[in-house]
């Protein structure tokens, strides 16, 4: 007894952190969180701020009664049909995406994790070379257009995005060292083929990765605006982040759609807050996505820490 209370006074000891280094660690970490949260806040207080301060005074780190305004936010309900659609745009695809992408991603990385697969080795090779070599935009271009005519469709922003070689990995390694062998070949056993043991063994039990590559993929989705300037040439299919992107590129984008009740996109152009207008949609396309994080940590962390040694 006397040995094992040692042991375990030397155990702790070593595990001990100096307090020193955990108030560095706890600055650390600190700064990094302010790094990521404050432009959120910066943006929001930009969004709130008159055009007119901003032309004539810079950007603001604080709202006065002198230098607020919700014009800004007063407009985006003016174009309500026309940013309700494209967030209607994001969300679908994010949704859809998101659900099709953990499907294949997982079923892709049960079957390269159970090694007596006979072309287990093969199927690997071939999911990591795209890790390495890509065919480059042209080949995709080609592709996507002129074999799968998915140019001006919905699926052109969901497809090209839906399996990455790097979440297949993630899966595969998850699969293969935590899901027991014992508990697939009892399965055997009594008779279940593979996708019963893959949808009613395996996946129960695997919250931690699909939360994790399911993040993976709605950050992707939500945030991508490159798929549509690619391929969409149809205004109703653009999402909001893509739209956002127009109007970062071109301020006359949303002077296409004159919802307001104005007599011309001139007098539209001229009445709309132009700086703070980016940054509430900014806002507004950042906010959503980040409020679903809390809600999956647990299980993020934990896909994150797949093939981490345990003790």
């Amino acid at each position: 007894m006397a040995k094992n209370k040692q042991l375990n006074d030397n155990m702790s000891r070593l595990n001990r952190i100096n307090p020193v280094t955990n108030t560095l660690f706890n600055i650390l970490f600190l700064v990094l969180a302010l790094a990521c949260f404050l432009p959120i806040i910066f943006i929001f207080i930009i969004s709130l701020t008159d055009n007119d301060v901003i032309r004539t005074q810079g950007y603001q780190l604080w709202v006065t009664a002198e230098t607020f305004s919700a014009d800004a936010y007063s407009y985006l309900w003016s174009q309500r049909n026309t940013i309700l659609h494209a967030l209607w745009v994001s969300i679908y695809v994010t949704a859809i995406g998101t659900c099709l992408g953990v499907m294949l991603t997982c079923l892709m990385g049960y079957v390269l994790s159970r090694t007596e697969h006979k072309l287990n080795n093969f199927l690997t090779i071939m999911v990591f070379i795209p890790m390495v070599f890509g065919g480059g935009m042209a080949a995709s271009y080609v592709v996507n257009v002129q074999f799968l005519h998915l140019k001006d469709t919905m699926w052109v922003l969901i497809l090209p995005l839906a399996v990455s070689s790097w979440n297949v990995t993630i899966s595969r390694t998850f699969f293969r060292s935590t899901i027991p062998d014992s508990i697939i070949e009892s399965a055997k056993i009594d008779g279940a083929s593979q996708m019963t043991i893959f949808f009613r063994i395996v996946l129960p039990i695997s919250k931690p990765v699909l939360a994790t590559i399911g993040l993976f993929l709605a950050f992707g989705y939500w945030n991508d605006w490159f798929q549509a300037q690619l391929y969409i040439s149809d205004d109703s299919l653009k999402s909001l982040q893509a739209m956002l992107n127009s109007i970062q590129n071109n301020i006359e984008y949303l002077t296409k759609n004159p919802t307001a009740m104005l007599s011309s996109a001139t007098e539209l152009k001229r009445a709309m807050p132009q700086e703070s207008v980016r940054m509430a949609i900014a806002f507004v396309v950042a906010v959503p996505i980040a409020c679903v994080y809390p809600f999956f940590q647990k299980y993020f962390i934990s896909g994150l820490t797949v093939g981490a040694v345990k003790g």
